[in-house]
């Protein structure tokens, strides 16, 4: 429901981001409504990035509330499109169709509220880029212009289902209609009219004002009609709910299923029946997934008291004799599933706890020795990552990193680095209370430990909450010493670790003080091109930052950049019009733009504009608008210094008055 899951910001940003996701299959008569819709979330994805970060910065009282007030509306509007979006996605199919008039005005009503919290949006009370403000104000004038103009489904589609479900059609039509049903709403396999079953039984069961029972009876009956149509044009999806056997002469006999032998959801005949707390029947499989979110019967709508399904063993034996009786083999039921197999064997699980004893001994060598064994096992598999980590492994690795021996040390941080790769084991980690014993080793550690350190804190930063613990714990002056005197695979260790915490925008100041701006632009103009791609990535994503802005411009960043821009690899190009893109904004744009000119960006960057990556083309081209600006204003400048240099020069007077002839003149002296 709109207002609820957080701040209005947030509550934005997770809706375009949910519908930037994937996963948005839209396969009924709204389609291309739907996907126009889509679109237009999806070009906002740079404001909810904008917006992530904005609320990662120091908070501000008065400010947040300005933000809340100016975002609730455009919050309320996103949710209630993505509820819309779900509705095309996996609403059934035939009750969309039947329910067009009130779909429709739904899409109006989403699509005038969108536009109305995007009209006279208030930026200035936002921090938003120029190049955000510039794409959310293309996405208000086409909902602007989609507004004015009803974009309304095919009448024909509609009609055939009506005709179907009312039961007024011509009987010599109906497999024409059928074949167009079948083909328009995509119900061309058993898995599609399966899902359009489920569907259609949840949408029955939360709608409202009419008999659940009739109506669904009546949706049911026409979905089976195309289900039927289907299997019969198709014979390689199995017989039809009325299946036909082959008599003595070869000839074909229709053989109905009786209904109570059917699953009233997918229709099918029933291979495991189960009843549920109401006292009706459905197949296993296709009510343990109504279950999962719904608390009703599908055929009654009475609120089930338990979710406890019994198997219908009288109802199993009589499908089972009817199947036998009619020469249909009876159906079989899938296997139940397996106990969960412990994720190592006895032997494995003695083994790794004689040597957490050994951990625990006083002798250091025994205490190394285990270390060593754990950290090879731990790196073998993800099941042994899995029962390490659950015999307890981790508190007493975590006790060896403060061990005054370097290689037990190095033992001890590498397992945790091993044990790390399972997702599980991430959050063991944390609560353990790890990073300042691992961010110790990085400090002291022989190299090699410091190595799998970094590696360790990079795994652990993956999550997004604990980005903001490893910064707050001085991990990121200890990584970018690290980077500066590393080896070659210490500083790649240490350049991705802080790549993934300066995404956190409180820990880009913490980087940037740490003397990280200085040291990028060492590595972005070392010949050897050595971890280049890492620290362009590290400068594009401190630039958004305004120390960080300040301390790259203060490098003398721009013949790079622009160098970077005309001959660096796809991504590293697409950064550095990113890092520029930044530059050209604020107090020392001016500055910028002038040197960039001198350097000659336009060239490449109409390159990058026409050949680069997307977002490499995004950049471009506002970079270009930029540049086209500062290069008008430039001219008008120098037009406007040179009138005034014309209109400053003295005339020279037309004659000499007789007057102003000094009387010397007159008479010279001999």
């Amino acid at each position: 429901m709109a207002g609820d899951g957080g701040t209005a910001a947030e509550r934005a940003a997770a809706a375009v981001e949910a519908a930037a996701a994937g996963g948005w299959e839209f396969r009924n008569a709204y389609r291309r409504q739907l996907l126009a819709l889509s679109r237009r979330i999806r070009l906002l994805g740079p404001f909810a990035e904008e917006l992530r970060e904005a609320r990662r910065g120091p908070a501000d009282g008065e400010k947040e509330r300005e933000r809340e007030r100016a975002l609730a509306p455009l919050a309320d509007a996103l949710e209630r499109a993505l509820d819309l979006l779900r509705l095309g996605r996996d609403g059934s199919r035939i009750f969309l169709v039947l329910e067009r008039d009130n779909v429709m005005k739904k899409f109006q009503a989403v699509i005038a509220q969108l536009e109305q919290a995007l009209c006279d949006f208030p930026y200035d009370k936002l921090d938003i880029s120029d190049e955000v403000r510039e794409q959310v104000e293309l996405v208000h004038a086409q909902l602007r212009r989609a507004k004015e103009r009803a974009d309304m489904p095919d009448d024909e589609f509609y009609n055939d289902v009506l005709s179907l479900y009312n039961k007024s059609y011509d009987p010599s039509a109906e497999l024409d209609i059928l074949e167009r049903l079948s083909e328009k709403l995509h119900l061309m396999t058993i898995t599609d009219l399966t899902q359009e079953s489920l569907a259609l039984h949840e949408m029955v069961a939360s709608g409202g004002g009419q008999d659940p029972g009739e109506h669904i009876e009546k949706m049911s009956m026409l979905l089976k009609k195309i289900k039927d149509f289907v299997q019969t044009q198709n014979p390689e999806m199995g017989p039809p709910i009325g299946t036909k056997l082959m008599d003595s002469n070869g000839e074909p006999r229709p053989v109905n299923i009786p209904d109570e032998f059917r699953c009233p959801i997918s229709l099918e005949l029933m291979k495991d029946p189960v009843i549920v707390a109401t006292g009706q029947t459905y197949e296993r499989v296709c009510i343990e997934k109504w279950l999962v979110g719904h608390h009703t019967c599908p055929k009654t709508q009475q609120r089930m008291t338990n979710t406890t399904l019994t198997t219908n063993y009288v109802l199993r034996s009589l499908i089972a004799q009817w199947c036998e009786a009619n020469g249909i083999e009876p159906p079989k039921r899938s296997s139940q599933p397996n106990k969960p197999t412990p994720a190592c064997s006895l032997s494995e699980r003695a083994n790794i706890d004689a040597l957490l004893s050994q951990l625990c001994s006083h002798d250091p060598e025994e205490q190394r020795s285990a270390a060593a064994e754990l950290r090879l096992l731990a790196k073998r598999n993800a099941n042994n990552r899995i029962c390490i980590a659950e015999a307890g492994a981790i508190p007493l690795l975590l006790s060896l990193l403060s061990s005054f021996d370097l290689r037990t040390q190095e033992h001890a941080v590498t397992a945790l680095l091993n044990l790390s790769i399972h997702e599980d084991n991430k959050a063991s980690i944390i609560s353990s209370g790890a990073v300042p014993s691992i961010v110790h080793v990085l400090k002291n550690g022989s190299m090699e430990a410091r190595e799998n350190a970094a590696a360790t804190l990079f795994s652990l930063s993956v999550i997004d909450e604990y980005k903001v613990t490893i910064g707050g714990t001085g991990a990121i002056p200890a990584l970018v010493v690290l980077l500066s005197e590393g080896s070659q695979r210490g500083k790649k260790d240490a350049a991705a670790a802080l790549f993934n915490l300066c995404i956190y925008q409180g820990n880009k100041g913490r980087a940037i003080r740490a003397g990280l701006v200085p040291l990028i632009m060492g590595l972005v103009t070392n010949p050897t091109g050595a971890l280049m791609d890492e620290a362009m990535a590290i400068l594009s994503i401190l630039s958004s930052h305004p120390e960080g802005k300040a301390a790259i411009g203060a490098a003398e960043p721009v013949p790079v950049l622009v160098e970077m821009i005309g001959s660096g690899s796809p991504r590293n190009r697409e950064n550095a019009a990113a890092v520029m893109l930044h530059l050209c904004s604020g107090e020392q744009q001016l500055v910028h733009l002038a040197r960039a000119q001198e350097c000659g960006i336009m060239v490449p960057l109409r390159e990058l504009a026409l050949n680069g990556t997307e977002r490499g083309k995004r950049k471009a081209v506002l970079l270009l608008e930029r540049m086209s600006r500062f290069l008008v204003q430039q001219q008008e400048e120098k037009e406007a210094q040179l009138l005034a240099s014309a209109q400053a020069i003295p005339r020279l007077p037309e004659q000499v008055q007789e007057t102003e002839i000094p009387e010397q003149l007159d008479s010279p002296s001999p």
